[in-house]
């Protein structure tokens, strides 16, 4: 077969030679050269096209980051290519995952082909007009925060009231009629962590901060069990992606994915979600040691970070990496395997240092 598809490319090649010097009465030698740009043209434009799948190399956001709040999932593919996966949200969008696993990481949320919100972290990231990294005082220049934020549809309006903690950690900002920017400060180092961008539905539907409305308030997620399994899925593998990033940009080793560890942690977070309780012990008294032994997971050390009720993934990150007692398991470089279980809106991350 392989020997009739090169005999057929050649006779087609030359009868292509032929018509080009009868049609324009060029030399065969012109004739030659000019095919030969053509199809070294036509590889360039697919060279550039292509996104390899495993690796989103230089991110460059095409200026401002909120400036692709709007716009359709045709662009996005013609800029970054298929998404490495596609995460189901618990608000109606779907997460399309970016990321090269190690040094770059970006979701955006899609809904009817057109992209609602954005969350970006990690290195060398193009996010004019305030970059990763970036100290607290430089972007509150830029963006002048404030303690109170409005939003307006239609007939309902809308006040956003953050707390001393909350302008510390997660002040919010308004940039267009209907686009906010929450920027995720490193309290510990006073810098910018991550970023999200995202339209004034998808906050009211996170509620991240206290609100004040006249109107309606959109309803809160009310997902069927199979529905949550796939949320749910979504963010554990979230919490991995960006985990890693976030270890990576403060030097430490890259955690393996543990399933035996992840079950450990799912079960833990479905108790507490069942049981209406937050804790690293069990209403049995038992802890994570007993809850590893009980699945025979053998380690040297061991770890664990819960969270509870934060609207998605990025946002329990970004509470872990804002914690001291979470922040050193989240960080500590002896870990060289993680298990990650969320049910519901409950968090578990368990680490362990295998030999």
């Amino acid at each position: 077969m392989r020997y009739i598809r090169v005999i057929v490319i050649l006779i087609l090649l030359v009868l292509a030679v032929s018509f080009i010097l009868e049609k324009n009465n060029v030399s065969p030698e012109e004739a030659i050269t000019g095919i030969s740009k053509a199809l070294n043209q036509k590889k360039n434009e697919l060279t550039q096209k292509t996104v390899p799948k495993n690796r989103l190399y230089k991110v460059d956001l095409d200026g401002k980051l909120f400036q692709w709040i709007g716009n359709s999932t045709a662009e996005l593919i013609e800029s970054y290519g298929e998404p490495i996966r596609k995460d189901t949200s618990a608000y109606g969008y779907v997460w399309w995952v970016y990321t090269d696993k190690h040094e770059q990481y970006i979701q955006f949320g899609v809904k009817d082909d057109t992209i609602q919100t954005v969350y970006a972290t990690g290195s060398n990231l193009s996010t004019e007009p305030i970059q990763i990294g970036q100290s607290y005082d430089e972007i509150n220049k830029r963006f002048e925060f404030k303690n109170t934020v409005t939003y307006s549809k239609d007939l309902s309006s809308y006040t956003f009231r953050l707390d001393n903690d909350e302008m510390k950690m997660r002040p919010l900002t308004k940039v267009g009629e209907n686009v906010f920017v929450q920027c995720y400060f490193d309290t510990f180092t006073n810098k910018l962590s991550s970023i999200r961008v995202l339209t004034g539905d998808v906050l009211l539907q996170h509620r991240p901060y206290a609100v004040e409305y006249r109107g309606d308030l959109p309803e809160q997620p009310d997902l069927t069990a199979e529905q949550w399994d796939k949320v749910e899925s979504g963010m554990e593998q979230q919490i991995f992606n960006i985990t890693n990033v976030i270890r990576n940009q403060f030097d430490k080793s890259i955690l393996k994915w543990n399933d035996h560890v992840s079950e450990v942690a799912f079960l833990h977070s479905e108790d507490m979600a069942e049981h209406n309780y937050f804790s690293h012990y069990s209403q049995n008294g038992d802890g994570l040691k007993e809850r590893l032994a009980e699945k025979n997971v053998y380690y040297f050390s061991a770890g664990e970070n819960i969270a509870a009720q934060y609207p998605d993934a990025p946002a329990a990150m970004e509470g872990w990496l804002n914690s001291k007692g979470h922040r050193k398991a989240l960080l500590n470089n002896d870990y060289t395997e993680i298990g990650i279980g969320v049910y519901h809106l409950y968090y578990t991350q368990n680490f362990i240092q295998q030999p």
